[in-house]
């Protein structure tokens, strides 16, 4: 990825992170949400700082914009590093009950220290956290049955944290989304970017859209990934023969078609179309692929 360097870390994530350390004695359980798409793009370098000895739940949300081959393959992954994963998709529902039958285990562990120093039981008290516009504040409505936080597909919704009681077992404290404050790593914020899952203030949408053409084009023989460039080519009418390879050519073709001539517009429109699926379920980060 071209300069200028993808960073974002507003106002509101700085002061929330401050915040966070308040509550962190409180938390007997952290549920960390990452993205499908990015599974190792979407976990914080910090993670070890907030959970100290703590419990940790890793849910993966959005199983249902990659393929079954791109899950089976992360599933292994983790398994082999000693981490077990919960697939969810959060907004349809599949998978949360799960979420939450494992975060209430975590708590019946909590209670039983408790009954054995003769304390009465609590609920536990369990902390959403991934980064921006992964799906927590989805996920803990789905936990809740009814729209107690709001949510939208965009980076930079949830701004304060917030405690939801769901049930008299579980406590959950909604967090806004957590980026460290320096990107060190370009690749994976340009997969931020693709994904939604970083503020657009960050980046140059047309110079993601090339960069995102070019991913395409080099990962279309891994089966995994699910991408298929005629997708691409049957859904906007330009083949990606020996001249379409360049990115910027293939914008440009794309945008003389469908938008006026207007790259920005159809960098924005190829942005949206991955992002709501369009263009098919595809994994942006394979184990391989990241040299995991």
């Amino acid at each position: 990825m071209s300069s200028p360097p993808i960073h974002w870390y507003p106002g509101h994530i700085a002061k929330s992170e401050r915040q966070l350390k308040h509550h962190l004695d409180k938390i007997d359980l952290i549920i960390e949400v990452r993205d499908a798409r990015i599974p190792l793009a979407t976990g914080h370098p910090h993670i070890n700082r907030w959970l100290k000895g703590k419990q940790h739940l890793l849910v993966i949300n959005r199983c249902d914009m990659v393929t079954t081959a791109a899950r089976e393959a992360w599933e292994r992954w983790f398994r082999a590093r000693g981490q077990r994963a919960v697939w969810c998709d959060a907004k349809a529902g599949a998978g949360v009950k799960r979420v939450q039958q494992t975060a209430i285990r975590a708590g019946n562990q909590l209670n039983e220290r408790r009954r054995n120093r003769k304390m009465r039981p609590r609920p536990v008290r369990a902390l959403a956290l991934g980064f921006p516009n992964v799906g927590k504040s989805t996920l803990i409505n789905r936990l809740a049955k009814q729209k107690v936080v709001a949510s939208a597909r965009r980076a930079g919704v949830t701004r304060t944290l917030r405690w939801v009681r769901l049930g008299r077992e579980l406590d959950l404290l909604d967090a806004p989304g957590i980026l460290p404050p320096y990107l060190d790593d370009q690749q994976a914020a340009l997969y931020l970017a693709l994904c939604d899952d970083i503020g657009q203030a960050a980046y140059d949408g047309e110079l993601v859209a090339r960069a995102f053409l070019q991913l395409l084009i080099g990962s279309q023989k891994r089966d995994a990934s699910g991408i298929t460039i005629s997708v691409l080519e049957t859904r906007y009418g330009i083949p990606v023969a020996e001249k379409t390879r360049d990115p910027a050519y293939w914008l440009q073709a794309a945008a003389a078609r469908h938008t006026s001539g207007n790259t920005t517009r159809m960098a924005q429109r190829l942005l949206d179309d991955f992002r709501k699926s369009a263009l098919g379920s595809i994994a942006l980060e394979l184990p391989e692929l990241r040299g995991a």
